[in-house]
């Protein structure tokens, strides 16, 4: 069975400014999330699932219906604020969404496979797709998962601050914690994350977390688990969000799972800024140069 990639495609873009995962950035006016796809069809994956609010359906169809859904198949799910999750009768009124744990969870009508979960406006890199594609089809089980690691220095913007979770991992190179670091940026030479009103120094190699997991199917029973009680302990903090490492470290913590970090050199690109844009586009025009990447991804432009 080949696995399934699900994107979570439901951000609002606030800090880009518009719907970044639209946006053209390739030679011939490609989103970011289409080389993740070309990347895991080439790799292996059967079937893309989007995770999209309904009110970007309409631009999201319009973007992409009829480029590759010939060579892949492709499913949409929603995520809204008040999108119904079994066993809650209704979610407590709020304006925030839920968080991405929340953004996997409602697609588990239609993922019974083992399936990857990426961001829609990152790029991750060829080799991490080949890694990924290998683990699900050949070691992912029920108590066996993965993600993606990244090496902290290749995944800044230039542009301002990012959030990171930073990988503690064991001598198996099992995963034992993420710890959440906030605006990370450079200075002076260094790499820096703010904490309680300090700044501290972060290894510029060390693994951090893009975002780009490998999940058995059987994740979506122990999210709605999660989930139910999460809801429970914030009906009255509605900026609260319930994240994917948060619910893979408890799973961690009770020894359900154990998770292979796979590790990956290959640089990140993403549109966390409208000024990160510039220096994504130069530098899909320079993969293309390479050779990595056709001129036209799909051969229709």
């Amino acid at each position: 069975m080949k696995p399934t990639l699900l994107i979570l495609a439901a951000g609002m873009g606030s800090r880009y400014g518009g719907l970044k995962q639209v946006d053209g950035v390739g030679p011939s006016g490609e989103a970011i999330i289409e080389y993740s796809i070309y990347d895991a069809i080439r790799s292996g994956f059967g079937k893309v699932v989007f995770v999209i609010r309904q009110d970007i359906e309409a631009p999201f169809r319009e973007k992409f219906s009829r480029k590759f859904e010939d060579k892949i198949e492709v499913v949409y799910a929603f995520q809204e604020i008040n999108s119904p999750i079994e066993g809650l009768s209704e979610l407590p009124a709020r304006e925030k969404p839920w968080g991405t744990g929340h953004a996997v969870l409602v697609a588990a009508d239609v993922v019974q496979e083992p399936f990857a979960v990426i961001n829609a406006d990152d790029y991750y890199g060829i080799t991490g797709f080949e890694t990924m594609a290998r683990f699900l089809k050949d070691d992912c089980a029920p108590d066996h998962y993965s993600m993606i690691g990244y090496q902290l220095d290749k995944t800044l913007s230039e542009a301002g601050f990012v959030n990171r979770g930073v990988c503690e991992v064991d001598a198996n190179g099992y995963l034992t914690d993420v710890v959440e670091r906030h605006r990370i940026q450079r200075d002076n030479g260094n790499i820096v994350y703010e904490e309680g009103g300090g700044r501290y120094a972060l290894d510029s190699g060390v693994l951090v977390s893009m975002n780009f997991w490998g999940f058995h199917p059987n994740l979506f029973d122990a999210l709605r688990g999660q989930f139910l009680e999460f809801v429970e302990a914030n009906r009255d903090n509605p900026r609260a969000e319930f994240y994917i490492p948060s619910s893979v470290n408890l799973l961690i913590k009770s020894g359900a799972v154990h998770l292979s970090v796979l590790p990956n050199d290959e640089k990140w690109y993403g549109v966390t800024y409208r000024e990160d844009r510039e220096m994504v586009e130069s530098a899909f025009r320079e993969l293309v140069q390479k050779g990595k990447y056709p001129m036209s991804l799909w051969g229709n432009g």
